[in-house]
C-alpha cells in the first residue's frame, strides 16, 4: 500500500487540467474558510488546515512556542467522552503512526512565521479517506501533549539551537532578521533561554488561543465533489473552540542602514543585503517578481550573478529574492566569497542593486524574463501539492481566487516603467541592512 502511495504521488496533473483549474470558496457556519479544488486525475487527497499560529505570535520571553506547539499535535490525542455517551480513546505517538501507516497516509505540514498548520495526504477511497481525515480532525483539537515528550522535543530543539549557533549560514540569517526588524516579532529568534523557559500549560494556552475554528483555513483538493469537501471542512472543524480576536501585532519599521561584521573561523564569508519590503497581496508584486527575475532571481542570467560570477569570480553562487509575507516580507540578496575578497565582493552587489534602482532593466532584460517566468510557470503547479501549498497561500492571505489563472497574465503586463517604481516604492539603499560573517576584522 505504502508503495502504491508512493507511486501515485508522483503523477502529474495534465496541463489541461492546470489550464482548467477552478478553485471553490466557502464560508462554514463557524467561520472556517474552504479551498477547494476537485481533481479526478489521481485517487488521492491532499487536506491542509492552517492558522493564525506561526512563531509571529509567540508570547513575550517565550520565542519558540509556536513552533513546539504545532509539534507536539501529533505526540499524543487524549480520550474524549462524546455527548452521545461515545468515548474516543487515548492515542499516543506510536498509535498515531501506526494509524496513518495502516491506511497508507503521510501527514505534513508544520510551524512557520505566519501561519501554522497540519495536513494529511491519503487515498480518495471511502475506509482511508475517512480513518485519516478523523485523525487530521483529533490531532487539532485534541492534544494531549504529555509531559515526557515534551522534554524530548525541548532537548532536541535546544540541541539544534546549540548545533545551529556554530554555522556560519545561520549566523548570518539569524543576524539579518534581527537588524531588518528589530523588536518586531518578525525579528524575534527562539534561543535555548526561551526553549527552556516554556511549559506545558504554555503549548495547551497557545493551543486554546490560536488553534480555533474561526481562525481556520482549509485548502483541499483531489477526487473528491463538493459535497464531500464540505462534509471534511465540518469534520475538522467541529471540535475546535472559537476565538476571540487577535491583537493586532506592530508595524514593520524600515531599519537604517546598518552593517554588521561578525568574525567566524568559517573557509569563506557569508554575506546578506535587504531590507523589509513586500506583504502579500501588495499591487507591486508582479512587478517586482519580474524586475527582480532580471536583478538576482534568475540564476546565471541575472544581473547580480553576472557581475558577481560572470565578470570578477568573486563567487559561485549569489542570488536575491522578495518573501512576502503578512506582513512586509524581506527583500535578500547574499553570496559566500573568499574572505579577503569580501569588501570587493560587497561594493559590487551594491553598486549593482543602486544601479537598477536608478536605470531599471533593459527591453532585452524585460522580454527573456518574462518568457521564461511565463513558460515555467506550469512547473508551478504540476502537481496536487504544489497546487494546495498555491491554495493555502491565497486562502490564507486571502488572495483573489483568480490569482494562479491571471498569474502568467500579470507578468505579461508588467513595464520597465513599473518595475521601476515598484523598486523605488519598496527599496532604498540607506535602509538596506548588511550582515557580514566571516573575516575577523
Amino acid at each position: 500500500m505504502l508503495k502504491k502511495l508512493g507511486l501515485i504521488g508522483l503523477l502529474m496533473i495534465t496541463s489541461s487540467t492546470h489550464a482548467a483549474l477552478n478553485i471553490q470558496h466557502w464560508t462554514l457556519s463557524n467561520g472556517a474558510r474552504v479551498y477547494f479544488v476537485e481533481n479526478h486525475t489521481i485517487p488521492m487527497l491532499d487536506v491542509n488546515v492552517d492558522f493564525d499560529a506561526g512563531s509571529r505570535r509567540d508570547p513575550a520571553g517565550k520565542a519558540g512556542s509556536a513552533s513546539l506547539t504545532n509539534g507536539m499535535l501529533a505526540r499524543g490525542i487524549r480520550a474524549v467522552s462524546r455527548p452521545d455517551g461515545s468515548q474516543e480513546p487515548e492515542q499516543s505517538e506510536a498509535d498515531i503512526s501506526d494509524a496513518l501507516a495502516d491506511v497508507a497516509a503521510q501527514r505534513n505540514g508544520g510551524p512557520g512565521v505566519d501561519r501554522s498548520g497540519m495536513g494529511v495526504r491519503t487515498l480518495s477511497s471511502v475506509p482511508e479517506r475517512e480513518q485519516s481525515i478523523r485523525l487530521l480532525a483529533r490531532l487539532l483539537a485534541y492534544p494531549s501533549m504529555p509531559d515526557a515528550l515534551l522534554a524530548r522535543d525541548k532537548a532536541r530543539t535546544i540541541a539544534s539551537i546549540r548545533e545551529s549557533l556554530t554555522k556560519p549560514e545561520y549566523i548570518a540569517d539569524k543576524s539579518f532578521w534581527r537588524l531588518a526588524y528589530g523588536s518586531h516579532p518578525y525579528g524575534t529568534e527562539a534561543t535555548v533561554e526561551t526553549i527552556e523557559s516554556i511549559t506545558r500549560d504554555d503549548l495547551l494556552q497557545f493551543h486554546r488561543l490560536h488553534y480555533v475554528a474561526n481562525r481556520a483555513v482549509i485548502s483541499i483538493i483531489g477526487d473528491i465533489n463538493r459535497e464531500q469537501a464540505q462534509a471534511i471542512a465540518t469534520e475538522l472543524t467541529r471540535d475546535l473552540p472559537q476565538g476571540e480576536p487577535l491583537s493586532p501585532l506592530p508595524d514593520v519599521v524600515p531599519p537604517t542602514g546598518t552593517e554588521q561584521r561578525i568574525p567566524h573561523p568559517a573557509s569563506q564569508a557569508h554575506i546578506l543585503i535587504g531590507m523589509p519590503a513586500l506583504s502579500r497581496g501588495d499591487p507591486d508584486f508582479f512587478a517586482l517578481t519580474v524586475g527582480n527575475y532580471i536583478l538576482g532571481g534568475g540564476g546565471f542570467v541575472s544581473r547580480i550573478s553576472r557581475e558577481v560570477r560572470e565578470q570578477r569570480g568573486l563567487a559561485y553562487s549569489s542570488y536575491s529574492y522578495f518573501s512576502p509575507m503578512a506582513q512586509a516580507g524581506p527583500y535578500q540578496a547574499g553570496l559566500q566569497t573568499r574572505k579577503d575578497q569580501t569588501d570587493e565582493a560587497l561594493k559590487v552587489v551594491r553598486d549593482t542593486i543602486a544601479r537598477f534602482l536608478r536605470e531599471g532593466p533593459t527591453e532585452a532584460e524585460l522580454k527573456a524574463a518574462k518568457d521564461n517566468l511565463i513558460g515555467g510557470f506550469p512547473l508551478r503547479i504540476d502537481n496536487n501539492r504544489k497546487i494546495l501549498d498555491n491554495l493555502a497561500m491565497i486562502g490564507y492571505h486571502q488572495l483573489p481566487l483568480d490569482y494562479l489563472a491571471t498569474w502568467t497574465t500579470q507578468v505579461s503586463k508588467v513595464s520597465i516603467a513599473d518595475i521601476r517604481s515598484a523598486f523605488a516604492r519598496k527599496l532604498a539603499m540607506d535602509h538596506l541592512v548588511t550582515v557580514i560573517v566571516g573575516p575577523e576584522k
